[in-house]
């Protein structure tokens, strides 16, 4: 059936998939900052973690890396979106730094070089092999592998709403932009026939559904209002 559609179809839907996708990404990557205007008002981190901030830096990292001409062609909308990304997240994690205690902050400015670490290393890694499809291939496996480690993240939430029969811990909007954003870079991937984008969002696409359907089945069961979209380390 694709075959039967001409090129420049693919490419206007292609692009608007993912401009629309780094429009629903800057909503996700925003979603802490109720966080953050609770930890300046404090003026301490509480019981937050710093974890899924690193986590997400590192994602956008290695995604920003697999979306530049150097390794993928035509992927510059990857690119924008997770170099975006990674400028909030170091942003969030020089907040957290500041305002931790001097434990979390060695611990924070220590995860931080390591990321910054294994990033090079896989800059340079990467910049070693010679043949263009072969160092698409690794990358790709690489931000594959990143960003359904990040779509799982849901999966202790998800538990814990079926648990406590409660949607206190799973933000609605956060859910939805994340539910937005997997489904148009799914599209963005399957219109530039890119597995690497369209595996992985397409499985961020499923979970979304999940937390969406779960959402509305205990938001109206419990009547409650849902809380603020803090991002908490349950582990």
């Amino acid at each position: 059936m694709f075959l039967s559609i001409p090129p420049d179809t693919f490419t206007i839907c292609r692009d608007a998939a993912g401009v629309a996708g780094n429009i629903f990404a800057f909503g996700l990557f925003a979603s802490p900052i109720p966080t953050f205007r609770r930890i300046i008002r404090n003026r301490t981190t509480e019981q937050f973690s710093g974890l899924p901030y690193i986590y997400a830096l590192l994602n956008c990292l290695i995604c920003t890396w697999y979306g530049t001409p150097i390794i993928s062609y035509d992927n510059v909308p990857v690119m924008t979106v997770n170099s975006i990304g990674a400028v909030f997240q170091i942003a969030y994690i020089i907040l957290f730094i500041v305002y931790a205690d001097n434990e979390k902050k060695m611990r924070m400015l220590g995860l931080l070089l390591a990321v910054f670490g294994l990033l090079a290393i896989i800059i340079a890694g990467s910049l070693q092999i010679v043949d263009r499809e072969a160092r698409w291939i690794f990358v790709g496996l690489l931000s594959c592998a990143s960003l359904i480690s990040m779509f799982a993240s849901p999966l202790f939430i998800i538990n814990l709403v079926i648990r406590t029969k409660s949607v206190e811990f799973m933000p609605f909007y956060l859910s939805l932009s994340t539910f937005l954003m997997s489904t148009s870079f799914f599209l963005y991937g399957v219109f530039n026939f890119d597995a690497f984008i369209y595996v992985p969002n397409g499985i961020g696409t499923i979970l979304g559904i999940v937390q969406l359907a779960l959402y509305f089945y205990f938001r109206r069961k419990s009547g409650e209002d849902s809380a603020e979209p803090l991002i908490v380390s349950h582990s």
